[in-house]
Parts: C-alpha cells; structure tokens; sequence
C-alpha cells in the first residue's frame, strides 16, 4: 500500500492535530483509554520550539486523501549525535496495511542520510503483559523488523496526596543519614546559584542511571540546554518542582525533578540521581520527599505523579514503594544499528 509522507509544518494547526490525533488514538488503543500522553498543546509547543538541542521533524502519512497515521524524527544536536529517535503511530483501523513498515523504511532512510547510524525509540504496554510485552502491537511490530529490546522500564503511579504522615516517617528516619547535606527547594526555574550544580548530575544520568543495551554516550553538563528546557516548559504551561542535595564542599550529590502538566492535571517525575561518592545516604529518598512536600503545597490539585524506572533499578524502585508509587505499566527502549 503506497503512502504519503508529508512532513508537516508546525505552525499549522490543521496539521499538527491531525498529527496528535493520529499520535493519540493509537497510543490509547494499545495502553487502554486512561493511558498518559502529551496534550495536544504540549505537543504543539515542542514542534514549535526553535531548539539548538534537537532537531525535531514530525510526518503525516496519508492515503487517498485521508490521514492513516503520524511519526516523528529527532535528532540530537550536541550529546549522542550518532542517535535518532523515531517513532510511528497507526490507528488500529488502518493496521496490517504495510503504513508503519513503509514509514519506518522512510525514517531510517531520513536517519542514514542524517549521518546516524543507530536508530531508537520506545514503546508502552500494559503491566499485567510482563517485561517483553509479547502480544503488545508496538513491541512486536518492533521486534518483527529488528529493533532490540535494550532496556526495560517499569512507570509506576502515585496517587496524590501522599498522607503527610508517611513524609513525617521518612523524614524521622533519615534524618540522621542526611545530616551533612543541605536540601533546597524551589517551584519553577533552577536558581541562578545552583544551575550549574545541578546541570553536572543531570548530564550524568543518561550513564550513571541504568541504560542496559542503549548505546548512550556521556553528556556534557550544558546551562543552555537546561535553559532552554525551561523555556519550553513555560510555553507548555507546564510547572517544574527541583530539589537538590548540597554536600559540605557545597557540590551537588543528589537532585530531583517533578514537572506538572496543566492540561492533565499530573506530574511526571523527571531526572533522581545521587552522585557516586554520596550514595548510601538515603539521599533519593530525601529529595523526592521533599518535592513531594513542595508539590502538595503548591498544587494540591495534583491527580498522580508518574515515573519510569529502569526494571533492573532495584534500588529506586525500592525507594518508590516506601513512598507509595506502584506498578502501572511497562515501557520497552527500543534499539536497531542501522550500519
């Protein structure tokens, strides 16, 4: 079946809801109706984001005038820019029809021609299909055209508010671990004074946290980067809630981050990281107890908080429980060489 494929212009909102739509209904298909995915505004905004991180391109595939899917293209620009990350969304009605396989042949062509030779995306099922998500459409159409599994990942839902007296008990029992350290917190932009600081351990955990098979290279701590994420948060109308960890030399030895959407009323966990030198402190848990603390202050209104962890991170895993998140479904890092 010969399809178009039209990459589309961001400023056109025809375009850009047919792509979500497309984006959408298959994601909610596959994951059931309650399934977690970017607004439609949200999406918006990061198509139209001038980036000098990444370059993002986003196709409509079209049949007989009528549009059968969406995909996306990204390229990093600073980090790892031997990667693409693609991905490829066909509603159910309009499977089994050749559409992903002609518009994946169609990415990695669009790959090769960037200078990338590895291609990677993700792919989401339900918990209860267990960590290969066999029977899961995205995982077997994946498989089928030879994409690895190269890490496992377990999203795990909090729902919100967490009983202050669960924090209090936290709290009480780390107390004296923690001692050394000073915890700051703050809602919306990382503080001049600290941005530095926690740019190190962000660019830290793309290696320092588990990435079983991926082939990811070290990042460079980058203040421009983590700007302009912030950037884009503010047109997504997103909030962000940072946390960090101050070792007496005054360097960072653990932060945390929790984003919440306005449009659906979530928060995601983003980056939790302990530095090396600073684990067995009980550090993890201390500053996402404290963003949680921040969060329920500042917007209580808050449904869940969301987070993906590594199925071999025992350890954050573990944290997790002790502060009530559990299992809500799986996430498959996706991995092909292309040459």
């Amino acid at each position: 079946m010969a399809i178009e494929i039209l990459r589309i212009d961001a400023t056109d909102d025809r375009s850009v809801d047919a792509w979500w739509d497309a984006y959408a209904t298959a994601e909610r298909a596959d994951r059931g109706a309650d399934a977690v995915v970017w607004s439609l505004e949200e999406s918006r905004s990061e198509l139209q984001q001038e980036s000098a991180v990444v370059d993002r391109r986003a196709y409509l595939l079209r049949h007989a005038d009528r549009i059968v899917g969406s995909a996306s293209l990204a390229l990093p620009l600073k980090d790892n820019t031997q990667v693409a990350h693609l991905a490829i969304s066909v509603p159910p009605e309009h499977r089994r029809r050749g559409i992903g396989s002609e518009a994946l042949a169609f990415l990695e062509a669009e790959v090769t021609a960037s200078g990338r030779t590895i291609a990677q995306g993700a792919t989401s099922w339900r918990h209860a299909l267990g960590s290969e998500g066999a029977g899961s459409p995205g995982r077997e159409f994946a498989r089928a055209r030879g994409y690895s599994l190269a890490l496992g990942d377990v999203q795990s839902r909090l729902d919100l508010p967490v009983d202050p007296a669960l924090l209090d008990r936290i709290e009480r029992d780390i107390a004296s671990a923690i001692a050394p350290y000073e915890i700051r917190s703050w809602v919306g932009r990382i503080p001049d004074e600290v941005v530095e600081r926690w740019t190190i351990l962000d660019a830290a955990l793309e290696t320092e946290a588990p990435t079983g098979e991926l082939a990811i290279e070290p990042q460079r701590p980058d203040v421009d980067s983590i700007r302009e994420s912030e950037e884009l948060l503010d047109r997504q109308r997103r909030v962000s809630f940072g946390a960090i960890a101050l070792a007496a030399d005054g360097e960072a030895a653990a932060y945390s981050q929790l984003v919440v959407s306005t449009d659906d009323g979530n928060a995601y966990q983003w980056g939790t990281l302990v530095r090396t030198a600073d684990r067995g402190h009980r550090l993890g848990i201390a500053v996402k107890a404290a963003n949680l603390r921040m969060l329920q202050r500042e917007a209580p209104q808050t449904r869940a908080v969301y987070t993906y962890n590594a199925e071999s991170n025992a350890h954050m895993l573990a944290v997790n429980t002790a502060l009530g998140f559990r299992p809500s479904e799986r996430m498959g890092e996706l991995q092909k060489r292309l040459r």
